[in-house]
């Protein structure tokens, strides 16, 4: 073999080695960037949630102070 083989040969090799590196890599980056998305989704469902409850307990105690506003009234007639 010459010279210019044996480096075609280490080019190859080099080129598949980081193809196949890069083909594990771009799969971890993509199940990271997947997993990332499902936390920012969860997250962003989560505070609706919490929005949602802070405003039935506001609602909740709106209601009740009117109850006791209308019983004091009724008591006092």
């Amino acid at each position: 073999m010459t010279m210019k083989h044996d480096l075609r040969a280490v080019a190859v090799a080099a080129t598949a080695t980081l193809m196949l590196s890069g083909c594990g890599l771009a799969e971890t980056t993509a199940v990271a960037a997947t997993e990332a998305e499902a936390a920012a989704k969860q997250a962003e469902e989560g505070k609706k949630m919490e929005e949602k409850v802070k405003r039935d307990i506001e609602a909740a105690e709106q209601a009740a102070a009117q109850a006791r506003d209308k019983a004091e009234q009724n008591a006092d007639q």
